[in-house]
């Protein structure tokens, strides 16, 4: 619950399919019927809403603060055990993972820019926080690695502070995109492309009637910036292009043939 009115974060794949759903809050013996005000099913974000005044609320941190190392609390209800609280430190950041999807309606759930801990994070602990040591939620737990322990992820908290408007609203999450298929390059491709560097990303391919294809970028175009702005890397193009938003214009300065084009 991240607002005293009753607004809770959760994940679709806990609400996916749902008829009724019901809340449990400690310290209140009746139960809260919730309503599913929106959710999104490639973010696996659902908002949720329960009808009562000054209901006890985990405070939103900021998880572009937090570094590797630091130590966190994941809580949850893992396996049926409720309340169950593990501890660990932030392994890693801008974690990409496909998980298979368990309604079967699509063949795999694809997450981006996760949050990565070993604090013990099971089946169960879905939608529950995860904590910085100021009790501040930095993230939601989200999804567990099949292979292995001790790998968690979380989507964090600022994706999450993102689109609560827009999930609370009903409203539809749109993603802007150019349409390609992208590659970072390393000194090898960048060799084999004739380039002096491997600043860059690489389009691998182009989508038909795409954006990128109508503005006329083509596969093995090196993408070298964005609005003026050096690219780093794949996830930082990305970053740059989600930022900009759906209907909006940039101008691309890339790498072909040895001579550089906007």
């Amino acid at each position: 619950i991240f607002d005293k009115d009753g607004y809770i974060y959760t994940n679709q794949h806990v609400v996916d399919g749902a008829k009724e759903i019901w809340i449990e809050v400690q310290g209140y013996p009746e139960k809260f019927e919730a309503e599913l005000l929106g959710s999104d099913y490639e973010m696996d974000l659902a908002i949720l809403k329960i009808e009562g005044t000054d209901l006890p609320t985990l405070k939103m941190g900021d998880s572009s603060n937090v570094q590797v190392g630091d130590w966190v609390t994941a809580i949850g209800n893992p396996i049926g055990f409720d309340h169950t609280v593990s501890v660990g430190v932030l392994s890693a950041k801008e974690r990409e993972i496909s998980i298979p999807d368990e309604s079967g309606r699509r063949g795999s759930r694809n997450y981006q820019h996760l949050l990565q801990t070993d604090a013990s994070i099971n089946p169960g602990n879905s939608g529950g926080p995860l904590l910085n040591l100021n009790g501040e939620v930095i993230g939601m737990n989200t999804a567990v690695s099949a292979n292995a322990q001790g790998i968690g992820f979380a989507i964090p908290s600022n994706t999450l502070l993102e689109v609560v408007d827009r999930l609370k609203n009903g409203e539809k999450i749109e993603k802007p995109f150019i349409g390609v298929t992208l590659a970072d390059l390393d000194e090898r491709l960048a060799e084999q492309l004739g380039l002096e560097s491997a600043e860059g990303v690489v389009v691998v391919q182009v989508l038909r009637d795409s954006p990128a294809s109508l503005a006329g970028l083509r596969p093995y175009d090196v993408i070298v910036e964005f609005d003026g702005e050096t690219i780093e890397d794949v996830e930082n193009l990305q970053a740059k292009i989600a930022d900009a938003g759906v209907g909006s214009r940039a101008t691309l300065t890339f790498v072909r043939d040895g001579s550089r084009y906007d």
